[in-house]
């Protein structure tokens, strides 16, 4: 009887304590790539193209590298739709369309604070 409570126990607190990295670990990819985001939005409003091509691949090439992580625990629907407007907005920020560009931006934003909304342990995302 009791070996099955300790086991219950266990893994109800394995569970909580996964759950908690997952978020933290959203929180931070989250947070990184909108701060590269913002500082790509500064340089294309100020329409300078190099500056806004060299941040476009860094921030490309860091939603890369945490992609690989995040793919594990949030659906691959979600994460597509940024990496799908981070390719859009590489394309816009090229061909000078700026307007579209911090389109882009502004979405990419959008979608990245929804998926970190989505993760955080609260009782509506429960049910």
């Amino acid at each position: 009887m009791y070996k099955k409570i300790i086991i219950c126990i266990a893994i109800v607190f394995l569970v909580i304590v996964l759950d908690i990295w997952t978020q933290n670990y959203t929180k931070e990819s989250v947070a990184e790539v909108i701060e590269n985001l913002n500082a790509l939005k500064e340089n294309v409003m100020l329409e300078k193209l190099d500056l806004a091509k060299e941040q476009i691949d860094k921030t490309i090439n860091k939603w890369d590298e945490r992609y690989e992580h995040l793919s594990y625990y949030i659906e691959h629907n979600e994460l597509e739709k940024v990496k799908t407007e981070l390719v859009g907005l590489k394309a816009n920020v090229e061909v000078k369309q700026y307007g579209e560009a911090v389109g882009d931006i502004d979405r990419s934003i959008f979608i990245l604070e929804h998926i970190k909304q989505k993760m955080e342990l609260q009782i509506k995302n429960i049910f």
